[in-house]
């Protein structure tokens, strides 16, 4: 260390935040920390010219006067309200923010030198409470929204403190430093004054700017004018500022109620001034709505309607959430008015032409169309009118079924399906013809060596899709509607429809677009501590819109099916073989965690799941661990009347079938003749005795113990006649789980032999394999511990029987020789 020379310890100085324990190492470092220049230079390089000298007055013990002066002279930056705030709290006449010592460690002589060289520079300095350079820069922002005739500050006066009085922020606790950028939305004239304090405009403040630039405001010199001229002052004096994409889809969310801000984004659109095109960024804002939940909102279908007003759009997407934000709106239940005049008021000045049989079957698809009233009024009056005729109820009912076709794929249309099928006969036939035709078989399945085809490989219905949604299923997707969307992959959707990214011109990041309001955002930002306010740059939009897609009131395809037709219907069956098959968790929760009437799980599940090589759902075991029936397959359990709805069945009376196969037996008791009938008759027996008992002649003593020990004969022999068969399902459930276990085990072992040949060929157990024999691994230990459990309870009542009447022999002792 003591060949180093004095640069080196320098730049070691530099890099340590309390260099005193390092001064202790020698003679020397002592004696080189001495030095009034190394210690300037300590505070420059390390905290720069902005902190250098609110840094250098925290460490009053290593400040005199000859450092002050050295910092002075090599650029540390002074400015009045450093002073302003370095006298009050030296002299406790004001509480600013700092809330340590600081610059009472500098000694009174050192000080009076510092406020010598301030009073050099800027003359009388004022020290009165509120007058200090903060004080009149926080009063400037808050009459900012203040008519110009109240405003107590002007503009000139701030541009004087910052040319003159060089302001700045000078450090990062100081609660002016995240309101610093609001001045330059307010005044952007200040930017150049600002850049020569020091002053580095950061990215994540550029936002913030421009909305508050464009922030509403009743204020007469807001104008839309106004607030384009500052914009491009602005973009003129600092070119790392533009206006982003995510501020002006905010600006357009409020484009009614906020026409100064949405005016002049319109005029900077028109003028070229933005670096990308407006009708472009409205033509994405308003695709975002075929997929969020707030489409349903009254003021945001008003505000899309005018921006499509004013950027009209031949995308279908756009037309379809155009012609939604119409049919959403209007309400009619059977047998009220027409809503075809409010429907025509809303569509006619838009200018979205002929309205087509394929825009009417996409808005009764879309998830959240649950009235088929509106749609079916305006088809009968405004679909046609060239021929001049309407559509007929039969027409209609065609229409109806094959929506109902295609209102299975959809999980989330259980309401509109419901509506349609009390409203029209004919659904109901059509919804039990399209789900028998896609029972699931064996067969039916990939071969299990085509990985990439069972992997792909999806059911028709219950395709659980959580809070996305395929877009494949619309008409501009589908030219032939007659033909569902293929099962061989997850993912159909159009990347024109995916959610908009963050785009990217010229190496500049212009941001994503949401669906939030300008004013919400400020509002937000308002409610957020001073502090920490702006510290992040984008905002997630896509996790907000992936929790609202779904209304909280929906009702799925699979609940409806089983609700109307029960739980052991083969409809409700087919239904719970596609939802094993794509994992959809949603409906094997509602199917099965139902304690009233839950639907069985079946063997064959398993087998389905085996050839595709897929993991069972957890909710399955724990259904299984929860005492569910063990069924081989459907046709164990299925009521032999699949088209009969339980609504035309309410008096009768299911009974539980607990037998696996076989016939089934059920047992109807009268209630009033086993009232009737005497205990004692019904422990005898089903035989009736000859004479009556009151005609018997007993030589029994009453009350003896006789009398006892007949009636200990009797009931014993009454319960020997009267055991039920218990069947243990769990214990079922895991012998034929371990033997399909088995079998599994010897398709990886021959699947393993078969690759011994080829060494590049890498042979792994298959999910289903893998799950299956962890879950079974706990069934078996579950069985144990209630096996073991009932055993102890077993024992635990033979310990409370009465041993008084139990003759047991005398123990003899062993007699001592």
């Amino acid at each position: 260390m003591d060949r180093l020379c004095d640069e080196i310890l320098q730049l070691i100085f530099y890099e340590l935040h309390d260099p005193t324990p390092f001064t202790l190492l020698s003679k020397r470092l002592h004696h080189f920390s001495q030095d009034p220049y190394t210690r300037a230079q300590y505070f420059l390089n390390r905290y720069g010219p902005a902190r250098a000298v609110f840094e250098a007055l925290g460490r009053g013990k290593v400040v005199n006067e000859t450092v002050l002066d050295i910092l002075m002279t090599s650029g540390a930056h002074l400015s009045r309200y450093l002073v302003q705030i370095a006298i009050h709290h030296y002299f406790y006449t004001q509480t600013h923010f700092v809330k340590t010592k600081w610059a009472r460690n500098v000694p009174f002589r050192v000080f009076l030198h510092f406020m010598a060289l301030a009073t050099t520079r800027y003359g009388e300095i004022p020290r009165e409470k509120g007058q200090d350079d903060g004080s009149l820069f926080l009063t400037f922002l808050k009459e900012s929204r203040f008519p110009p005739n109240l405003r107590s500050i002007g503009w000139e006066t701030i541009r004087d403190i910052l040319e003159i009085y060089k302001f700045i922020p000078f450090s990062t606790k100081d609660p002016i430093m995240a309101q610093f950028p609001l001045a330059l939305a307010v005044e952007p004239r200040l930017l150049p004054y600002a850049v020569a304090n020091g002053f580095c405009m950061d990215e994540k403040y550029r936002d913030f700017v421009f909305r508050k630039m464009f922030e509403s405001s009743a204020l007469s010199d807001r104008t839309a004018d106004t607030i384009a001229n500052n914009v491009r002052e602005l973009c003129r004096l600092d070119p790392s500022m533009f206006m982003s994409r995510t501020v002006a889809a905010e600006i357009c969310m409020e484009a009614r109620h906020n026409e100064a801000g949405y005016g002049a984004l319109k005029l900077l659109g028109s003028s070229g001034d933005l670096l990308f095109e407006l009708p472009t960024l409205v033509e994405d804002l308003i695709k975002l709505f075929l997929k969020t939940r707030s489409l349903t909102s009254s003021s945001v279908q008003v505000n899309l309607r005018y921006l499509f007003a004013d950027f009209p759009s031949s995308d279908p997407v756009v037309r379809l959430v155009i012609l939604l934000t119409a049919f959403l709106s209007v309400e009619r239940e059977a047998g009220s008015a027409s809503c075809v005049p409010s429907l025509k008021a809303k569509l006619d000045p838009l200018k979205l032409g002929l309205i087509t049989p394929a825009d009417m079957f996409d808005i009764l698809i879309h998830p959240f169309t649950d009235r088929y009233h509106p749609v079916f009024d305006y088809m009968k009056t405004e679909l046609d009118p060239s021929e001049g005729k309407c559509l007929s109820q039969d027409e209609l009912n065609l229409i109806a079924g094959d929506t109902a076709k295609t209102l299975l794929l959809l999980d989330c249309k259980g309401k509109l399906l419901k509506n349609l099928h009390d409203g029209h006969p004919n659904v109901r036939e059509v919804v039990i013809q399209a789900i028998i035709e896609h029972q699931v078989k064996l067969d039916d399945l990939p071969d299990p060596e085509d990985i990439e085809a069972c992997l792909s490989y999806r059911a028709t219905f219950c395709k659980d899709s959580g809070y996305s949604m395929d877009t494949s299923i619309y008409s501009w997707n589908r030219p032939n509607l007659e033909e569902p969307p293929s099962n061989k992959g997850p993912d159909n959707t159009n990347d024109a429809y995916k959610w908009d990214e963050n785009v990217t011109v010229n190496g500049l990041e212009l941001g994503p677009i949401g669906r939030e309001a300008l004013t919400t955002v400020i509002n937000r930002e308002d409610q957020l501590p001073t502090r920490s306010r702006r510290r992040n740059f984008t905002y997630h939009y896509s996790m907000n819109d992936y929790y609202e897609f779904l209304t909280p009131d929906i009702l799925t395809v699979a609940k409806w099916i089983k609700n109307d037709f029960g739980p052991r219907h083969r409809l409700t069956a087919v239904l719970m073989s596609h939802a094993v098959l794509n994992d959809n968790t949603s409906v094997l929760r509602h199917y099965l965690k139902d304690s009233f009437s839950s639907v069985p799980i079946t063997l064959k599940h398993f087998h389905l799941l085996a050839r595709l090589g897929r993991a069972p759902n957890y909710i399955i075991f724990e259904a299984i661990r929860d005492g569910a029936e063990f069924f081989r397959g459907e046709e164990d359990y299925i009521d032999s009347n699949t088209t009969r709805s339980p609504r035309s069945n309410k008096n009768r009376t299911r009974i539980s079938r607990g037998s696996i196969s076989g016939s089934h037996v059920d047992v109807v008791v009268d209630t009033k003749s086993s009232a009737s009938t005497s205990t004692n008759e019904y422990l005898i027996g089903k035989k009736r005795p000859r004479r009556s008992a009151a005609g018997t002649r007993s030589y029994r003593i009453p009350g003896s113990d006789d009398e006892m020990d007949a009636m200990d004969i009797d009931l014993s022999n009454c319960e020997d006649k009267f055991h039920p068969k218990v069947v243990n399902h769990l214990h079922l459930w895991i012998q034929h789980l371990e033997e399909l276990q088995k079998v599994e085990q010897a398709k990886f072992r021959k699947r393993k032999k078969r690759a011994t040949d080829d060494s590049n060929i890498e042979v792994s157990k298959t999910n289903f394999l893998k799950v299956l024999s962890m879950n079974l691994r706990a069934l078996r230990k579950y069985a144990d511990d209630k096996r073991k459990s009932a055993e102890s309870f077993e024992a635990l009542d033979s310990d409370y029987e009465d041993d008084n009447y139990i003759d047991k022999a005398p123990r003899f002792k062993k007699k001592r020789v």
